[in-house]
């Protein structure tokens, strides 16, 4: 029978038929048992409630089709109004405005620092599924979560954190004090040095006491529309230079409009709804945040969040591909069978099932461990280690993952009216954000070089994995051997890998996810694969499809 307001599908030619069905209309809370049960172990039971309301607002027809039109109609930069007058202004769509709305309400940047109950469990949830609907939206509530440990640094910062964790979103261009909400962005980069912001040339010029006036380049910006910018430049002269912290408001004291000039909007592979710019200061008024010449210091707290946020953000990514892959193949036939009867297409969906798990429980454990670090040492350590070494593994792996949930779909998966293109072209951002994968190895090296405590957390959580596989034991022994024998900046990549691969069996076997766990062991450890498919091993392709599925 055919529904009623249903396109039609008895054309002149053909009939539609086996063809799936959009994913929409769909709590993508309560349905989801991966992320409903990560976010119970990790101690966030208070906020089932919250979660399963934003579920089920992001998985509407209505809030998945502003994630279309924001994409779609990407934002347009303004330099000059009507009459000449310089505004540096960017307009985005009218979908781009309830996206945000709809996030900021409720709590992706200001819900962690609401509550005292599981956090950074909270916000990776809420991160997460605002995904589902819009990854582009995320960086500038990303940022504005992230900046508060940093402001924390500074007295006079008060407003800005309490704007910042509002709850409110104020698209309004006027200055801080008027608005119900403030978002937060940061300007670190510039041309010459990228990752390595000690290369920087923008200068300071004292106006007095912590005020100061900037001039120089930003590189990369991203949301140029926010109500201050967390920034890095230079202060003094000669060998007395010294890297400070400094947040940039739109407006200055008086109430005219800052002096920074956006020169540019860049066209981006994915993320395409947010606006990413190259700016210039033109002794733009600034405050200092932190001590003076401690930049680098301050801005780390804020950089340790957005880290959370890109591993987080992937494994949530991953798991949106999974369920994606899952669903349409539960709904197509070919060759006389549905897909996800298929021997071959169930091993791979079945693997692909099992690394959404993986991504999702190393995620969680590292915002647990964020949830702990202030009244726990041994959490805080691990959370200094567990970061980067997640954030690795799990930015690595989104991209290939992606790319087998659409070719999953076939050539349906391919062409722009799906999803999966878009997912696809954003799959790369979170390697790239916030450290490079060579960065990030790095790090890694440096944290457990410099950092006694965190290394022998590490080695103490690897020690509990112990005993419950050969595969794994050997692989916790190659560990132990890198870390005894001094680890060099060539091997920083292998080294992080293996320890992803050992820590997220780990976090598999912490959950109880037998099924999940033993595939892993059996795929990515002991046969040491990293295709879906074509692993050595036995696994339970039933129990991983079966948990993967939404639950509807």
């Amino acid at each position: 029978m055919t529904q009623p307001h249903a396109p039609r599908s008895q054309l002149r030619t053909h009939s539609v038929f086996n063809q799936s069905e959009p994913l929409s209309g769909i709590n993508l809370f309560s349905a989801d048992r991966v992320l409903k049960d990560a976010v119970s172990r990790n101690g966030g039971d208070a906020h089932q409630g919250h979660l399963s309301a934003f579920g089920a607002r992001v998985g509407s027809a209505e809030v998945q089709e502003w994630g279309r039109q924001a994409n779609e109609n990407p934002p347009k930069f303004k330099p000059f109004d009507r009459y000449g007058h310089r505004i540096d202004e960017v307009e985005f769509h009218p979908a781009y405005h309830q996206l945000m709305r709809a996030g900021l309400e409720a709590g992706v940047s200001a819900a962690a620092w609401n509550t005292d109950t599981a956090p950074h469990t909270l916000h990776s949830a809420l991160l997460m599924l605002m995904g589902h609907a819009d990854a582009g939206v995320c960086c500038p509530m990303s940022m504005t979560y992230a900046c508060v440990p940093a402001l924390r640094h500074a007295s006079w910062a008060g407003d800005w954190i309490r704007g910042a964790t509002a709850s409110a979103y104020d698209p309004a261009m006027k200055p801080m004090a008027e608005k119900a909400g403030l978002t937060i962005g940061m300007a670190m980069t510039e041309k010459q040095g990228g990752s390595d912001v000690r290369a920087n040339e923008t200068r300071a010029v004292s106006i007095g006491g912590d005020e100061v006036e900037l001039t120089g380049h930003k590189w990369f910006c991203s949301a140029p529309m926010s109500d201050g910018f967390l920034t890095l430049a230079y202060e003094g002269d000669g060998e007395n230079a010294a890297l400070s912290c400094f947040l940039v408001p739109r407006w200055r004291p008086d109430g005219t409009r800052n002096t920074i000039e956006i020169q540019r909007l860049k066209d981006k592979l994915g993320d395409r709804s947010n606006a990413s710019s190259e700016i210039e200061y033109h002794g733009a008024y600034a405050r200092r945040v932190g001590e003076p010449g401690r930049g680098v210091r301050t801005i780390i707290d804020m950089v340790n969040h957005t880290r959370l946020d890109c591993l987080a953000g992937s494994a949530g990514l991953i798991r949106t591909a999974s369920f994606h892959a899952i669903w349409h193949a539960d709904r197509r036939t070919a060759f006389q069978r549905r897909l996800i009867d298929q021997p071959l297409m169930r091993e791979v969906l079945a693997e692909l099932a099992m690394e959404a798990e993986a991504a999702m429980a190393l995620a969680f454990r590292v915002a647990h461990a964020f949830d702990k670090m202030a009244s726990d040492p041994n959490e805080a350590a691990l959370a200094r280690i567990l970061t980067p070494i997640a954030k690795y593994w799990i930015c690595k792996r989104a991209p290939y993952l992606v790319y087998e949930a659409m070719e999953a779909h076939g050539g349906a998966g391919f062409v722009e009216e799906s999803p999966l293109p878009r997912m696809f072209r954003q799959s790369p951002l979170n390697a790239i954000w916030e450290g490079s994968g060579n960065v990030i190895a790095l790090d890694t090296l440096r944290a457990l070089s410099r950092d006694p405590e965190s290394r022998e957390a590490l080695l103490a959580y690897l020690a509990r994995g112990k005993g419950q596989n050969a595969a794994l034991d050997a692989l916790i022994g190659r560990i132990e051997a890198s870390l005894a024998g001094g680890i060099g900046e060539a091997d920083a990549r292998r080294f992080s890998e293996e320890a992803a691969l050992a820590l997220s069996a780990l976090a598999l076997m912490d959950a109880g996810l037998d099924a999940a766990s033993d595939a892993f062991l059996a795929r990515r450890i002991a046969s040491q694969s990293t295709t879906l498919g074509a692993g050595h091993g036995q696994i339970d392709t039933e129990k991983l499809i079966e948990r993967g599925r939404l639950a509807v």
